[in-house]
This record gives structure tokens, C-alpha cells and sequence, in this order.
């Protein structure tokens, strides 16, 4: 029986399965690693390392994001064009932090690493958009 809403959630049902099964079973498996170094509130070192897994990672696909993409973009330049939204939320994954602080002579010195080890990650790549999920 069809109901008055024209079945939309089957259809949002159908569209899900579509764009999970693509990242679950299609997509290419990357390692992304990102090291952030600031001393004295300045900001020293800004490292992101990608690079494709040459084993196939282990693990379930976990909460993916989807960021918008040019067609000449390569997978580095999309997450440098869109690191307002990649940053956050690889700082919702996890990520470790190390701070010190030392004073000598009456002057302090502040040195704060903020690190995502490497992870693998599920990658698909589309004409418009990349959609990126962590393996956990």
C-alpha cells in the first residue's frame, strides 16, 4: 500500500544503500596522516600525508564525510580546499595532543603538537564529490 508521502522513504532507503555500498565495497583505501606544531602561539609546522595503502586495510567503515570536489582535483587538493570541514572532523576521531610548557629567566615557552596517526581511510572518488570514511 503507497502512502500520501509518494514513498520517499524507501526511496532515501534505496539512495543510502546505494552511496554505503559504494564506499563499502568500491572505494580506493588510503592512509592519511596530519601533524599540527605550535610554539608560542605561532603556528611552526603544518604536516598532511597521504598516501595509498598497499595492503588492504582491516575494519568497519565508520562515520563518513562527503566533501565537494572540481574535476581536475587530485585527493590532496580537495582536503586542502575543504579543510574548514576535513579538520574537525578528523578531530572528532581521536587525535593525540602534547603540550609543554618551561619558563627560564622570567620568560615562558609554549610548545603544543597536535597529531592524527595514520588511519586508514575509504575513499571514493566521483566527478562532483569525494566521500571519505576512517576504517576502525
Amino acid at each position: 500500500m503507497r502512502s500520501r508521502d509518494g514513498n520517499y522513504s524507501f526511496l532515501f532507503t534505496i539512495f543510502t544503500l546505494i552511496i554505503f555500498s559504494s564506499v563499502a565495497l568500491n572505494a580506493t583505501e588510503y592512509l592519511i596522516s596530519y601533524r599540527y606544531v605550535v610554539k608560542n602561539s605561532l603556528l611552526l609546522n603544518e604536516k598532511f600525508q597521504i598516501s595509498k595503502a598497499m595492503q588492504k586495510c582491516k575494519g568497519k567503515v565508520y562515520d563518513k564525510i562527503t566533501l565537494v570536489k572540481k574535476k581536475s582535483d587530485t585527493l590532496k587538493e580537495v582536503l586542502s580546499n575543504s579543510e574548514g570541514e576535513f579538520i574537525p572532523y578528523i578531530h572528532k576521531l581521536g587525535i593525540e595532543v602534547k603540550s609543554s610548557d618551561t619558563t627560564q629567566n622570567f620568560i615562558n615557552s609554549s610548545t603544543t603538537i597536535i597529531t592524527l596517526k595514520t588511519t586508514c581511510f575509504k575513499v571514493d572518488v566521483n566527478e562532483n564529490f569525494v566521500i571519505i570514511a576512517p576504517l576502525k
